[in-house]
């Protein structure tokens, strides 16, 4: 968010665009602007594969309403994108989005409310560039009263199953 203003771009971004590598998400973290993020990853040349979704994930939840480049629903889809990739020879990175089971998502309205309270407190405070992450996270949680990280350490047990 902001990323207008300032152009504080993860470089995570941008070597994604450049390296072969593929990276098992859910999704981009609810801080950033996800469509500008999913708009700057197609600019980049990296696909946006859904884990068993259409819909790209929003890190504590698991829908954000914009669409992935394209879907895998097993195992073996996403190995045989990989591959596919690798043969032909393209040399941008791949996102693996697997969306945080609904079971145990954070509400979205929550989080977001939270997410723009917090934002606001960021720059009434002057917060940015590294300080930035830490401190959002930091205060989500807190206005969340621990929802969001629960469903952090949830969507971490999940991407590795």
């Amino acid at each position: 968010r902001g990323a207008a203003e300032t152009w504080d771009v993860s470089a995570d971004l941008t070597e994604l665009g450049r390296t072969p590598v593929c990276v098992v998400c859910a999704g981009a973290k609810s801080i950033l602007d996800l469509p500008k993020t999913m708009e700057y990853l197609e600019t980049q040349g990296v696909c946006v594969a859904g884990y068993g979704t259409d819909d790209f994930p929003a890190f504590f939840t698991p829908s954000s309403g914009l669409p992935t480049s394209c879907r895998v629903d097993d195992p073996e889809a996403a190995a045989r994108l990989l591959d596919a990739q690798h043969r032909v020879g393209i040399g941008s990175g791949i996102v693996l989005a697997v969306p945080v089971p609904p079971e145990v998502a954070a509400d979205g309205a929550v989080v977001e409310a939270a997410t723009a309270a917090a934002v606001s407190e960021s720059v009434r405070l002057g917060i940015r560039g590294s300080e930035a992450t830490p401190f959002l996270l930091k205060r989500i949680n807190e206005i969340t009263e621990g929802e969001s990280l629960r469903a952090n350490i949830a969507l971490v047990k999940n991407n590795v199953r």
